[in-house]
């Protein structure tokens, strides 16, 4: 596993922007760019990972992440199908005219917002996602004039979550060397055992003590919060895919049923029963309308 990289995002010829599906639901990309990132990703349940917040998405994410602002790949770990749309802007995307024109304010207040990374919701998210899975369809010109839209769209919804509330210092994050895949690709394997933070420690180097002050410092939780949280997002996917619930819950990794379903009320806002129900009940309502 490398450290966190610099990825360098290579720009057709006369495009401000790059539109992209990338697959690397394999490969744990831990990166940041000076390039800004709006990403879609359509699937059961992954992991959001941006700055230092850590948490799971259900369904579908989307995310407006600023300039040298880390963060892992949407798609990492995914176990079932899934449709992502990526696109990259310039650094410069819309030069000085994002500073003098007051029809941009909007746009330029939403460009700042990014810098701790934003998540769209609801119905926001329901519509740009639509219009964005069907950018590719357009001519160049056009899709600049439908981009700058949804942009302006995104900066005059109220639904939306800032990721990083605190002041987020990038340097602590472009200057460690502590590799987080090594961790990921632990608890991965291990999450349905007893996950060891003292193994886990010993893999990156460093004793048991300074290995929990530099996780909770990284993802604003403790070993055991991110572990628990890791096997809530894949009950979450089991539970969609209608696997038993004390099934789920032993499978996962969980002893006890009484505390899984705490747990998960707790992290997911309903027991895992009236998850199940309503993720069965709106996906018999998709069907239905198709």
């Amino acid at each position: 596993m490398n450290e966190i990289q610099l990825e360098k995002v290579e720009f057709e010829p006369g495009k401000s922007f790059k539109l992209f599906s990338p697959r690397l639901r394999n490969t744990f990309l831990w990166h940041y760019h000076p390039e800004f990132e709006l990403v879609y990703v359509e699937a059961d349940a992954g992991i959001r990972h941006v700055g230092s917040h850590v948490s799971g998405y259900t369904q579908s994410d989307l995310v407006f992440i600023g300039s040298n602002l880390p963060h892992l790949n949407f798609d990492y770990r995914l176990r079932s199908d899934y449709q992502q749309v990526v696109i990259q802007l310039r650094v410069n995307f819309l030069g000085e005219a994002i500073q003098v024109s007051p029809e941009l304010a909007a746009i330029k207040q939403l460009f700042k917002k990014s810098a701790s990374g934003i998540s769209f919701y609801g119905a926001t998210k329901q519509q740009a996602s639509k219009r964005l899975k069907q950018l590719h369809e357009l001519p160049s010109f056009e899709q600049l004039i439908e981009l700058l839209d949804i942009f302006q769209f995104l900066a005059t919804s109220s639904e939306f979550e800032i990721l990083n509330d605190d002041h987020l210092s990038i340097q602590f994050f472009l200057k460690d060397k502590i590799r987080m895949g090594a961790i990921y690709e632990y608890i991965d394997a291990n999450y349905n055992l007893k996950p060891d933070v003292n193994i886990v420690a010993q893999k990156v180097n460093l004793t048991t003590p300074a290995f929990c002050r530099y996780f909770k410092r990284q993802t604003n939780m403790t070993f055991t919060d991110f572990v628990n949280q890791y096997r809530i997002d894949l009950a979450k996917n089991l539970l969609m895919q209608d696997k038993n619930i004390t099934e789920v819950c032993y499978s996962v990794g969980f002893e006890s049923l009484s505390y899984f379903n705490r747990l998960f009320n707790k992290i997911v806002g309903k027991n895992p029963s009236a998850f199940k129900k309503t993720w069965h009940h709106s996906s018999t309502d998709k069907q239905l309308s198709a």
